[in-house]
């Protein structure tokens, strides 16, 4: 219980690390891009030789197969009923809008980009710590935890920055990120806990369904952001990314 809670502040302390740097500094859309490259590196390669190697041990390709494409589809079936939700918000927002100057109009859209990369987060966040969670009943994941850690400090800091060009202050930014971290958090000690005693062929289905759904955040997410705005060092970061957690997992 007390691995799981600390696992679970730790990555969400990023969060808060991520959201204060973006309450004051804004970050070259480059280096925030190359941030972005490289934890998609650590987590792929986390995901292979952690996560995805453990559920197929337990319960062999079929299970563990069914249980990635499970949770791929899952997080692709949220994401785009919460993209629907934002879409729509966005557009009776502009309506409301159309008449009021451009600045204002610009102001709206930027904290609307804001809170959508924060539900993004929390979307993404809450499998992975699930994840995080549901590694521990078999062995401390160090890598899982450095990869989780080191892509929400790019996520926060970009939705954080946003957020200030939409007019929110400084403390309700840093806030708002704090409390994003301490509704994150307990989803670890949730996959610990809750899931401790399992058949290993259930805990096979339910780390790839883990897997699977972390999978597809990155495909959705972070590669898509990093390819746009870390080019040409999005490849670089990447391999450096994956190679440092493959050194970690398999040292």
């Amino acid at each position: 219980m007390v691995q799981a809670l600390t696992f679970g502040l730790v990555s969400s302390s990023a969060l808060v690390l991520g959201g204060a740097v973006g309450a004051y500094w804004r970050a070259p859309e480059r280096f925030t891009g190359v941030l972005l490259a490289f934890a998609s590196g650590l987590m792929i390669s986390a995901l292979s030789f952690d996560l995805f190697e453990e559920a197929f041990k337990l319960g062999g390709a079929a299970r563990a197969g069914v249980g990635l494409v499970v949770g791929a589809g899952t997080f692709v079936i949220v994401n785009t009923i919460l993209d629907r939700r934002v879409a729509s918000a966005e557009a009776q927002q502009r309506e409301k809008l159309e008449e009021a100057a451009q600045q204002v109009d610009e102001s709206a859209q930027g904290g609307a980009i804001g809170f959508a990369l924060l539900a993004a987060v929390v979307l993404d966040g809450a499998p992975e710590n699930l994840a995080l969670g549901v590694s521990l009943i078999e062995e401390a994941s160090i890598t899982l935890l450095i990869a989780i850690f080191a892509a929400n400090i790019p996520e926060a800091l970009v939705g954080a920055v946003a957020m200030r060009d939409a007019g929110r202050s400084r403390k309700y930014v840093v806030m708002l990120w704090l409390v994003t971290a301490l509704v994150l958090a307990p989803a670890v000690v949730i996959g610990r806990v809750a899931l401790e005693g399992v058949p290993d062929v259930t805990l096979s289905f339910l780390l790839a369904f883990a897997g699977g759904a972390v999978l597809a955040a990155l495909a959705d997410t972070l590669m898509p952001e990093a390819f746009e705005h870390g080019r040409p060092w999005n490849s670089f970061a990447t391999a450096a990314g994956f190679f440092l957690a493959f050194v970690l997992a398999t040292g």
